[in-house]
């Protein structure tokens, strides 16, 4: 029966097999516990080169350590010389990888398998609080996990997607987020706001299986930049206007007929409208009991307020969306709509309901993008879902130096990387080999 000491433990359960050894552990109040491994003879059996020859051991480097995890609660590190070995065909020297060692290479795979699960759900300082390391080396754990797993995503079923831009700080800087929206996953980002995010977007489509002629719908805003992209790049993709950015220039439109009329010199706006911004932006049914008091205020001059003219254009086009059953009703709707608008906005000569005549005008002219709704009930539902997780992924990466890291917590979190287990995090592991 062999002697079950503290060397041998640890060989079992950090299962090293007949390949390697611990040779002596020992514990330091100020270390914690440390493990001292080396190779054994049995190493070289398996041990094979790029050139796939046998390798001898040819020397040994300086002193390494990783990271493991913790031991009754105190810091745990790996100690060993890895040896290089020297191929028998080609000649050449070369580090062998050890079991224990993950992707970053100052780690072991368990460690950065329970590491990365955390920074899941905690941002990348609490983190880094917990496990007792720097946020520097945290984020270069977490870009060597993506660097590696993302270009081994598939995208050779996407056909329906979604592009929106999102804001990463002040002074108009922007990423744009591209989503497939039937595996409600994120495909890609990168910086800017223009046509060149969809040029990178479908040269990143091809490197994962999958093309640029097989988009048949594109979800976007009526951002002309997305709409050229999407026309250069995806020649058989329908532009569809998505409802929530329609629905938005409403309000947007609606806001400055209501800055206007405030400002304007009339006696009735300024008994009427100052304070009332936030029910103009809320639907009647989310109208709370200070909104309905404020309402039956308004309610007997609404009709002579330029801005519940703007108001009621708006519900008539959240209307036409709840109620139109296809496009063909819904363009008549929409025409509909228009027409009455603008007779509005003839009566005002334009003046305070000008920018809802700009309003108009948009929705003509993107009619067609804004029927093809109905034809494919696509909407960014997903993506605006998204800006509330990407509020999250930036609370997450708080403290973050650059669009990068928060790009790679993007992919961590939302385009559906494989979960992190210690196998996978081995330097060599290779999927077609994991069944």
């Amino acid at each position: 029966m062999v002697m079950m000491t503290p060397e041998r433990l640890f060989h079992e359960l950090l299962g090293l097999g007949n390949e390697w050894e611990v040779v002596r552990c020992w514990f330091d109040e100020g270390e914690g516990v440390v493990l001292e491994v080396r190779e054994r003879p049995g190493l070289w059996e398996k041990v094979r080169s790029e050139a796939g020859a046998r390798a001898g051991c040819h020397d040994h480097v300086e002193m390494m350590e990783w990271r493991h995890l913790n031991v009754f609660e105190h810091r745990c590190t790996i100690r060993c010389r890895l040896p290089r070995g020297k191929c028998s065909k080609t000649g050449s020297v070369f580090r062998v990888t050890p079991p224990w060692e993950g992707l970053s290479k100052h780690f072991t795979c368990a460690f950065e398998a329970m590491a990365l699960l955390l920074m899941r759900d905690m941002a990348m300082s609490r983190v880094a609080e917990a496990v007792g390391e720097t946020d520097t080396r945290l984020w270069r754990m977490l870009h060597a996990y993506v660097r590696r797993e993302y270009p081994r995503l598939d995208f050779s079923n996407v056909t329906c997607v979604g592009c929106d831009e999102m804001s990463v700080r002040r002074g108009h800087r922007y990423v744009t987020v591209f989503c497939d929206m039937i595996g409600k996953r994120v495909l890609f980002a990168c910086e800017g706001k223009d046509a060149a995010t969809w040029d990178a977007f479908a040269s990143e489509l091809g490197q994962h299986n999958g093309h640029p002629k097989a988009i048949t719908q594109a979800s976007v805003d009526m951002s002309a930049a997305y709409v050229k992209g999407v026309r250069e790049n995806c020649a058989n993709a329908t532009v569809v206007f998505d409802k929530f950015h329609v629905v938005a220039l409403a309000n947007k439109a609606l806001g400055a007929v209501r800055k206007r009329e405030a400002a304007a010199d009339s006696a009735l706006a300024r008994a009427l409208l100052p304070g009332s911004q936030w029910l103009w932006r809320k639907n009647p049914e989310n109208w709370n009991d200070a909104d309905w008091q404020r309402y039956e205020t308004i309610q007997p001059q609404l009709a002579y307020l330029h801005t519940g003219q703007a108001y009621d254009i708006r519900l008539s086009l959240q209307h036409l969306y709840a109620t139109a059953k296809d496009a063909p009703e819904a363009l008549r709707g929409l025409k509909r709509l228009i027409a009455r608008g603008r007779k509005l906005v003839e009566a005002a000569r334009g003046g305070i309901l000008a920018p809802l005549g700009t309003l108009l005008d948009t929705l003509e002219k993107l009619s067609p993008g804004i029927a093809a709704h109905w034809t494919h009930r696509l909407t960014n539902a997903f993506l605006e879902g998204l800006n509330s997780v990407w509020s999250a992924v930036k609370r997450r990466a708080r403290g973050y130096r650059n669009t990068a890291n928060l790009i790679t917590m993007l992919y961590f979190t939302h385009a559906r990387l494989p979960a992190p287990t210690p196998n996978r995090l081995h330097p060599h592991y290779d999927p077609a080999l994991s069944h």
